[in-house]
């Protein structure tokens, strides 16, 4: 008899909640903004590049609540343009992936410059964590083109002091393999290639959305 309740005794105290139990950490809410490249154009929607990069976080123990705000053909402009409504109060960090479309068609780098700056300065304003993702332009506009698009990403990292991972598609572009027919978007597999290469950037960006939350 004694020793049943001694048993008892025993599996209260083990099923009692710790005291140094730590609380579940609180998913980071995160956004990514951007076009096609992200939208996941061309492919089913657990395919595409946000919710498979949240798989791949919530692979090493990294709650994200993700949105998908990636809009097919958008532009940087674009992007800005639906900036308030894309990115709700209570978003911890954006991850902007914007200004291929820009490339592609040829617009003036310094618009393109303009609308990303005015999307990285409006998210700080709202006390909102962003990381930058590069885009090169094609070869097709010439050197000095390419040279005035491919600064933008860069100069805004130094001048808001936001990360930047300097080229979305590194690994990607210009493999077959790796693109869907257009040659331009994708496929599952290159997502995953995106992923994978971003991942140190995104858990870096994460850590430090973590230690401003304390």
């Amino acid at each position: 008899m004694h020793i049943a309740v001694l048993m008892l005794a025993l599996m209260t105290v083990a099923n009692m909640p710790s005291a140094q139990a730590q609380p579940a950490a609180k998913p980071i809410k995160l956004v990514v903004l951007g076009d096609s490249l992200s939208a996941g154009l061309g492919l089913p929607a657990q395919e595409a590049f946000p919710a498979k990069l949240q798989k791949a976080l919530q692979a090493k123990g990294i709650a994200v609540d993700m949105t998908n705000a990636g809009v097919s053909g958008d532009t940087a402009s674009g992007g800005r343009d639906r900036l308030d409504w894309s990115v709700p109060d209570g978003t911890d960090g954006v991850i902007v992936e914007l200004g291929a479309n820009d490339a592609l068609r040829g617009i003036d780098p310094d618009l393109t410059r303009a609308a990303l700056t005015d999307v990285v300065a409006r998210l700080k304003a709202r006390k909102i964590s962003v990381m930058l993702c590069g885009m090169l332009a094609p070869p097709n506009y010439g050197a000095d083109y390419a040279a005035r698009f491919n600064s933008i990403y860069p100069d805004l990292a130094k001048k808001f002091d936001v990360p930047l991972y300097p080229f979305f598609l590194d690994g990607v572009a210009a493999d077959a393999k790796l693109n869907q027919a257009d040659g331009i978007h994708p496929t599952a597999a290159g997502v995953d290639i995106i992923v994978n290469n971003m991942m140190p950037s995104v858990e870096a960006f994460l850590g430090t959305i973590n230690e401003q939350r304390r």
